[in-house]
């Protein structure tokens, strides 16, 4: 989106009203779902490139031809699609994400789901491509991967190796499963980020389901979130400020003006910011754009480029889960809205992590990627943890149920129930495939996590 027809920003207070602005009675709650998908050829089990027959191009121009999904094109390349405020994007390496609309209902967000799922199904089949579920590029190093063709991550290409080693695997191999929340006030938002910030690592652990690199089990159980630890730390975590007592729009305002900017967007023309300052562009000093002053857009986009484990805009997106099959993305909007959307169990979560300091949940999320259910913390396990979350969340669920009801959305936590009475997560029982039945070949994932 051009900024051209976007307001002005004169003052930092401008700033935080934007946010405020994402406040809403309760009554408009919504859910919001977005999961990646790793894409790779049913042929050579290669990730698929953007150009051919066997492309991610094709699929979406069959996608925008045969469907009511309108195309987004960046010079001559369909990038995006979009349908009643949802969109399919493209991540670097080809991860395949829809990006749900905001719905009334875990049935909806859930029936968008498999409905997405399912749209896929038919032409994926016939064009040679399929998706995995599964949180990191289990087979194929980075250079095997096709960088889509979508200017930004030019940009984000040449900068993140100047400030983390991991960075590019992020954009190239990795993909998660996100939930979006509202809130009603400042004082709604700022109780759902902590409770949220820290409960991330437990939920890292929970929905661990990428335990592979290069072909090989990698040593974690987690490879999407470890990593997230050597990416670009400036702009990636746990901000401090969610756990001060006087953290608020300001202070993530504050936090986010620190962070570097990627980019400013004109007249669809992307212009190299990376590294630069919003505080000076603010002050109508950025170098590239001297005595402009930066939008809306400008400001939303800055947001937009900011990967802390909780990111915060008009609305909270939990960004800590590694994607798996359905009913685990599914499963993820489930958990935080029983924990953030009942009164009672919001309460319950806020006891339960109310005394946790910010260096302890740093050091969980750096400890959950490698040790996930085991990783030990205050004299308990983070498996216990777990299940005292996914309690809280399943009454909190119930609680939230309307009375005419037939079936509770407590139904969708199914899986994490079992992964944590079986003791084992994804990746757990993806171990245990790989040097039992698979007998150390990779290749057989791809047909057991298949994404249709």
């Amino acid at each position: 989106m051009s900024s051209n027809h976007s307001p002005t920003i004169e003052h930092e207070e401008d700033l935080i009203t934007a946010l405020s602005c994402g406040c809403k009675p309760e009554s408009a709650w919504r859910i919001g779902t977005e999961h990646e998908k790793i894409s790779f050829q049913h042929s050579t089990l290669r990730p698929a490139p953007y150009h051919g027959e066997e492309g991610i191009g094709c699929l979406l121009t069959r996608l925008a031809n045969e469907t009511a999904w309108k195309p987004v094109v960046e010079g001559d390349n369909i990038i995006a699609l979009t349908l009643n405020g949802a969109s399919i994007t493209l991540e670097p390496g080809g991860q395949f994400e829809l990006s749900g609309a905001p719905l009334p209902t875990l049935f909806d967000t859930c029936k968008e789901v498999h409905d997405h799922l399912a749209l896929l199904e038919n032409i994926t089949r016939e064009i040679g491509i399929g998706f995995v579920g599964v949180g990191f590029q289990p087979k194929w190093p980075r250079e095997a991967i096709d960088w889509m063709p979508k200017k930004r991550y030019k940009i984000m290409r040449n900068y993140m190796p100047k400030v983390g080693n991991q960075g590019l695997d992020m954009m190239l191999r990795t993909a998660t499963v996100q939930a979006n929340l509202d809130f009603s006030d400042e004082a709604d938002m700022v109780r759902k980020m902590r409770i949220s910030s820290a409960l991330q690592p437990l939920v890292t652990a929970l929905f661990a389901a990428s335990p592979f690199r290069d072909g090989v089990p990698s040593g974690l159980k987690s490879t999407r979130a470890g990593c997230w630890l050597d990416t670009d730390n400036a702009r990636t975590g746990i901000p401090k400020c969610v756990f001060e007592t006087t953290f608020s729009f300001a202070s993530y305002v504050e936090w986010a003006l620190d962070v570097p900017m990627y980019f400013v967007l004109r007249d669809h023309h992307y212009i190299d910011c990376a590294g630069a300052s919003f505080r000076d562009f603010l002050q109508g000093k950025l170098p590239q754009l001297p005595k402009e002053l930066p939008t809306i857009i400008d400001w939303e986009n800055h947001l937009s480029t900011l990967f802390p484990e909780v990111r915060l805009k008009q609305f909270l997106e939990m960004r800590g889960a590694d994607t798996g099959a359905s009913n685990w993305i599914c499963a993820l909007p489930a958990l935080w809205k029983g924990l953030l959307y009942d009164t009672e169990a919001q309460n319950q979560a806020w006891n339960l992590i109310a005394d946790w300091s910010w260096h302890e949940v740093c050091t969980l999320r750096r400890l959950a990627p490698v040790h996930a259910f085991a990783t030990p913390f205050r004299g308990t396990t983070l498996l216990e943890l777990c299940r005292t979350m996914v309690e809280i969340a399943e009454n909190g669920l119930q609680r939230l149920a309307p009375l005419d009801a037939t079936t509770s959305e407590a139904c969708f936590l199914a899986p994490l129930k079992d992964a944590i009475n079986d003791k084992k997560t994804q990746a757990d029982q993806l171990l245990e495939l790989y040097y039992g039945t698979w007998q150390g070949n990779i290749d057989p994932l791809f047909t057991y996590h298949r994404m249709q």
